[in-house]
């Protein structure tokens, strides 16, 4: 899980500033890195499990 956590962060720090600012970007980089990445089964969705990971990231510093 933190092999596939920290390549989901990496992507989505490769991009551009601008492609990184609101939730919405972050909410369709999710859906399509679920895509890509397989995630274990857990309560929460997947969805949710890879936002937790992209909102701190997600914005302006």
């Amino acid at each position: 899980m933190s092999k596939v956590r920290r390549a989901i962060i990496r992507e989505w720090m490769a991009l551009a500033r601008e492609q990184r600012q609101v939730a919405a970007q972050a909410s369709a980089f999710a859906k399509a890195a679920i895509a890509r990445h397989t995630l274990p089964r857990r309560r929460r969705t997947a969805q949710d499990i890879v936002m937790g990971w992209l909102r701190p990231r997600t914005g302006r510093p």
